[in-house]
């Protein structure tokens, strides 16, 4: 046998050399393992301890905590997804007194210097108080911040906590409402919603809201420029899609700034839109030639009406026109003209029974239905009480005080087709489709009641409510101000209600001014056809092309219904 070749003979030194390297090899391993695991245990704790500080760490006194990582509230944004209320970190600041190390006095000083709302005296007082924790200031301008922190005294505390944030200021603020100290709703959608947008869980998911900015934004300023040109005391403006409930647009005046609600004047925050309740004149006229039509007194737009100068009442009052007409005028005429004599005769053939069954199914004997908290119920006159007298008079809008939304939906109902639908303020869609509805008037009405709106615009009191091309259709409406308890001869309530395009209705809208003053350029009128009728006709040729609707001259409403039943004074 041949003997191993040396080259491949195990080497006993070699052997060991091996054996050595494999064992520190795994030495090393083992220490790598370990410092792995001791260092991925150390990040565990880190961030375990981080997430608890975010969760539940607070300062003594301090609001409650919220991890950075989730937002506090969700968000509100508009139909486009435009951000409307959103919850951002701002810097809070507060006093410690039992851990001012400084000069008490010096401080105080200091404190007045920068934040005035107390004189030194004040300050030190509180410096010396038995409190433990002090709000100085939340939503703290940085240069505040800067300036209280170059004090240098550690009984300052300086800290991040969420707050609420209404970017687009006072754009649609009664519809948004505004949150309390504490975070949670105080007032509109932020109120009504207030569960969902705390709801941890669904924070990242923003409330939708059926306001459009564009249009909303459009129906401010037009209403701002109206209140201060007749120098109003307030105004409201409502715009709802008839075919679906959504309110596109809503708004109240005076203007109300979320971001500082609680410093505003309580007339501010007052929502005129679905909270104020007014007597809104003639604008209820249409409901009452509807119901006629409906029950069969009404048979055409040329039935005739006897229609004097004046018309006695039981009690001894009587019912006036503001033109009148002093002869027999048709359907078509009572409504150009807005005759309270007329109206109030087909009134009283409908009856109260009926008139009452009406207005019940049309929401006008109850609360405004919307989501908002702010909500008011119609004043009507007790059914015990319900008189002819009553009948007539609410036939022309007296007698009964409603909310310009109560009016909008009024007028989406009798155009909508004669659909009941309560009014949202929430984006139609997959998680929210439009409400069924309830039959109020028949199709054949509500086609029919198209024309004689239309003719108001076209010939009769709100003609300056007309926008060239968009087809608009409208009653005015002028009623007394009940000032304690009595109807005043020289304050007013004035509004317009209508519907656009009227070829083809979509669009509601109610545009109303408190108080409005007659001017110069309205020869001393402060009726509706010189004040709401042309506010309302500017607030459509804003919004109507944001909406789609294009102006036509060729198209309009079926006009052959009303225009034989006209006659021409000469």
């Amino acid at each position: 046998m041949n003997a191993p070749t040396p080259a491949l003979v195990a080497r006993p030194e070699r052997l060991r050399l091996v054996g050595q390297r494999r064992q520190l090899l795994a030495v090393m391993h083992q220490r790598l393992m370990v410092g792995m695991l001791v260092f991925m245990a150390v990040i565990g704790l880190i961030v375990t301890r981080l997430t608890w500080l975010g969760l539940f760490g607070t300062h003594a006194g301090a609001q409650g905590g919220v991890s950075a990582l989730i937002p506090a509230r969700g968000d509100i944004v508009d139909r486009d997804g435009q951000p409307l209320a959103r919850t951002i970190d701002s810097w809070t600041v507060a006093l410690q007194p039992s851990k001012v190390i400084g000069d008490k006095r010096a401080l105080a000083e200091n404190l007045a210097r920068l934040l005035p709302e107390k004189d030194a005296a004040g300050w030190l007082a509180e410096i010396n108080s038995k409190k433990s924790y002090i709000y100085l200031r939340r939503r703290a301008a940085p240069s505040l911040i800067q300036a209280l922190n170059g004090l240098g005294e550690p009984g300052i505390a300086l800290s991040r906590e969420p707050d609420r944030l209404y970017p687009q200021t006072d754009l649609a603020a009664h519809v948004l409402g505004y949150t309390n100290i504490d975070g949670h709703g105080a007032a509109g959608m932020e109120r009504a919603f207030d569960a969902q947008l705390s709801d941890p869980e669904r924070r990242g998911e923003p409330l939708t809201l059926s306001i459009s900015s564009r249009v909303q934004q459009a129906m401010e300023h037009e209403l701002i420029e109206a209140k201060t040109k007749f120098n109003a005391i307030g105004a409201a403006g409502v715009l709802l899609d008839i075919r679906t409930g959504e309110v596109l647009a809503m708004t109240s005046l005076p203007q109300l700034n979320p971001n500082i609600a609680g410093n505003m004047d309580p007339e501010a925050r007052f929502n005129r839109a679905t909270l104020g309740t007014f007597e809104l004149g003639s604008t209820f006229k249409p409901f009452t030639v509807a119901m006629a039509l409906d029950t069969g007194d009404v048979k055409s737009m040329g039935q005739m009406y006897n229609c004097p100068k004046a018309l006695p009442l039981p009690g001894g009052r009587q019912i006036t026109d503001t033109h009148p007409f002093g002869r027999a005028c048709s359907v078509a005429e009572i409504m150009m003209e807005s005759s309270n004599i007329g109206t109030a005769q087909i009134a009283a053939e409908v009856g109260g029974e009926r008139q009452r069954e009406f207005l019940k199914k049309m929401g006008f004997m109850g609360k405004v239905e919307v989501e908002l908290p702010e909500r008011s119920r119609s004043q009507t006159v007790p059914v015990s009480n319900w008189s002819t007298a009553t009948t007539m008079t609410v036939g022309f809008g007296h007698s009964i005080a409603v909310t310009p939304l109560h009016l909008a939906m009024g007028y989406a109902t009798l155009y909508n087709g004669g659909l009941y639908r309560p009014a949202t303020l929430l984006k139609v869609g997959k998680n929210h489709p439009v409400a069924p509805g309830r039959r109020v008037f028949t199709e054949e009405t509500s086609y029919k009641m198209r024309s004689l709106l239309r003719l108001v615009v076209l010939k009769g009191t709100g003609k300056q409510a007309d926008a060239i091309g968009y087809r608009i259709g409208g009653k005015t409406g002028t009623a007394e101000k009940v000032i304690n308890g009595r109807y005043s001869k020289t304050v007013n309530i004035t509004s317009f209600a209508g519907v656009f395009p009227m070829d083809e209705p979509r669009y509601a809208m109610v545009v109303m001014l408190d108080e409005p003053k007659a001017t110069a350029e309205t020869y001393g009128f402060r009726t509706a056809g010189w004040n709401a009728a042309p506010t309302f006709g500017k607030v459509v040729a804003r919004i109507a092309p944001m909406l789609g609707v294009r102006p036509d001259l060729k198209r309009d409403a079926n006009m052959s219904e009303v225009l034989p039943f006209v006659r021409e004074e000469k």
